[in-house]
């Protein structure tokens, strides 16, 4: 470990406070570490490995598609990205039939961005307080934390309004004859997983009906069936004009995707929008894996009911425990509050030590979002350690 510490440190940008652990395999929803120490995995490389690590129908697609093409470029039709698009349009919203794919989740927001304008021929973009949506210029332009915005706002476009999470009536007042579109996480996940109230959704829609605006979902984390739903919008039946989503998308492998509706998308002329990388055979193979794997195994399903299971555990702990001061979200994207970030740091590490990975957001919010393939026994294993850790650090 001490080599790759050293490595790291020398060669590569420091721009990740990362944990004292190098992981070396993973199978199911453990993983090893280069010491043969294995682990339980609740943080899942961030709502990214749903199948779990290395599920044999994701390894055999990669596996297979490698030996007979990788990449030819979007000059020519790609028939593993024609079928995956098919595939997605019988799971995502009726209204979302049409796709664009990319590498990762900021690369789609910016898609969606450049295709929100272009179809509402308006340019200001109305953003949530506590939202995250990548970390290139525009993406990182509609991400509330501060933090992330200003070393950088001479890149950053000035066409984005922050408006509080959850609030409708401060949309409405934001809304004006510029306004092109309006961007939201069904629910906040690097803001904490805040879970919106159940008119907000409902309430965005008809907004953005009557006033011609775009509605864009990021589903980037909460798509996917991460919370019990194929997407998190599919809670309160809101189809959005315009739908994001990466991470869980490739189990592992990186492709992203922008979808809308055929006469959004169809704003969108050759040379509007373009990537080298973006839909090449081998992202879309694995992509297709995992979405027919979701449904043979009706994992969206399973994430909601072990994932109703799991908040009810949490909320055993709330109950014990004073260091907790609320428990939320929806299927298995969880968030445990806690009353301090040196508390919420301090659990992270204890857990780590005890053989759980758990990750800590927005300062003091413990996040949740094992694969979804996680069994009861293995949340009774943790609920067992977490009940000590509280004890220990509240």
């Amino acid at each position: 470990m001490r080599r790759v510490q050293e490595l790291d440190e020398r060669y590569v940008a420091h721009t990740y406070t990362r944990q004292p652990l190098v992981l070396t395999k993973g199978r199911g929803v453990f993983v090893w570490d280069v010491n043969g120490r294995r682990y339980l995995d609740f943080v899942g490389g961030i709502a990214v490995c749903s199948l779990g690590h290395c599920h044999p129908a994701l390894t055999r697609a990669i596996s297979s598609q490698a030996r007979k093409l990788m990449h030819v470029s979007n000059l020519y039709y790609i028939q593993q990205q024609a079928e995956l698009a098919e595939l997605l349009a019988r799971v995502t919203p009726e209204k979302i039939d049409k796709f664009f794919f990319c590498n990762s989740g900021a690369e789609a927001v910016e898609g969606a961005f450049k295709l929100a304008i272009k179809h509402a021929k308006r340019e200001q973009i109305i953003a949530m307080q506590g939202s995250f949506h990548g970390r290139t210029a525009a993406a990182v332009g509609a991400t509330w934390k501060r933090a992330y915005r200003e070393p950088f706002e001479p890149l950053i476009p000035k066409n984005f309004d922050f408006v509080p999470f959850n609030d409708l009536a401060a949309v409405e007042r934001a809304m004006n004859g510029r306004t092109a579109a309006v961007i939201v996480e069904p629910v906040q996940g690097e803001g904490g997983i805040n879970v919106p109230s159940d008119d907000y959704l409902p309430g965005l829609r008809k907004l953005c009906d009557e006033r011609n605006v775009v509605l864009i979902c990021d589903e980037i984390q909460t798509g996917m069936g991460r919370t019990g739903k194929w997407f998190a919008c599919q809670h309160w039946g809101v189809e959005p004009d315009i739908m994001t989503m990466a991470k869980a998308l490739g189990g592992g492998f990186p492709i992203g995707c922008l979808g809308a509706g055929a006469e959004v998308m169809n704003s969108f002329s050759p040379g509007d929008h373009a990537s080298t990388f973006g839909g090449n055979p081998l992202a879309c193979a694995a992509a297709k894996a995992v979405v027919q794997t979701m449904l043979k195994l009706k994992l969206p399903q399973r994430a909601a009911k072990v994932g109703k299971y799991f908040k009810e555990r949490l909320l055993e702990l709330a109950d014990k425990h004073g260091c907790v001061q609320e428990v939320r979200g929806l299927g298995l994207l969880l968030g445990m509050e806690l009353s301090s970030k040196k508390i919420a740091n301090d659990a992270v590490a204890k857990a780590m030590a005890r053989g759980f990975l758990i990750n800590c957001t927005a300062d003091k919010v413990l996040r949740f979002a094992p694969p979804l393939i996680v069994e009861r026994k293995h949340i009774d294993r943790l609920m067992k350690v977490l009940d000590q850790i509280l004890s220990e650090v509240g």
